[in-house]
C-alpha cells in the first residue's frame, strides 16, 4: 500500500472515531434539558441487578387540582436518582407534595439509572389551604 493510501485510511478512521465520540457525548453526557416539576411523590425504589439505582415516580397534578376539587388531570413523571443523600430525602417525603430539580439526557446509562431524567435536588412543597369567604353566594 502506498503512503497516500495509508493517509486516506487514517483520515477516514479518525473521522469515524470523531463522529462516534460526538454521537456518544450528545446521547449520554450532554444535558438535553433541566428544570423542575412539582407533584406528589408516589414511590422510590432501590433496584438493579449489577448497578443498583434509585428509581422514583411522581404524580403531577394538572390545572385546577391544586386548590379545587372536581377536575382531575394527572400525569406521572418517572425519574432516577444518583445521589444517595437526595434519595434518602425523597424516601422521607414519600406521599408528600414535593418539587424536584432534574436534568434530562437523551439516553440512559446503567450506572446512572433506568430513566432519562435524573433528579439532583428536592424540596418539600408547603401545603396551602383554600379560604372560602362567608359571603360567597354559591356556598350559602
Amino acid at each position: 500500500m502506498t503512503k497516500s493510501g495509508k493517509t486516506v485510511i487514517w483520515i477516514i478512521s479518525l473521522t469515524v472515531l470523531a463522529a462516534l465520540a460526538g454521537f456518544l457525548y450528545f446521547k449520554f453526557w450532554w444535558v438535553f434539558s433541566d428544570g423542575t416539576k412539582t407533584g406528589e411523590l408516589n414511590s422510590l425504589t432501590y433496584t438493579g441487578y449489577v448497578f443498583k439505582t434509585y428509581e422514583g415516580e411522581m404524580i403531577l397534578t394538572g390545572y385546577g387540582t391544586k386548590n379545587a376539587s372536581g377536575t382531575v388531570q394527572s400525569k406521572t413523571f418517572k425519574f432516577s436518582v444518583k445521589d444517595p443523600d437526595v434519595a434518602q430525602k425523597l424516601k422521607e417525603m414519600t406521599g408528600l407534595r414535593v418539587t424536584v430539580h432534574y436534568k434530562e439526557y437523551k439516553g440512559t446509562l446503567p450506572w446512572r439509572g433506568y430513566e432519562k431524567a435524573i433528579v439532583d435536588h428536592v424540596e418539600e412543597e408547603p401545603v396551602t389551604s383554600v379560604q372560602i369567604p362567608d359571603e360567597d353566594p354559591f356556598f350559602l
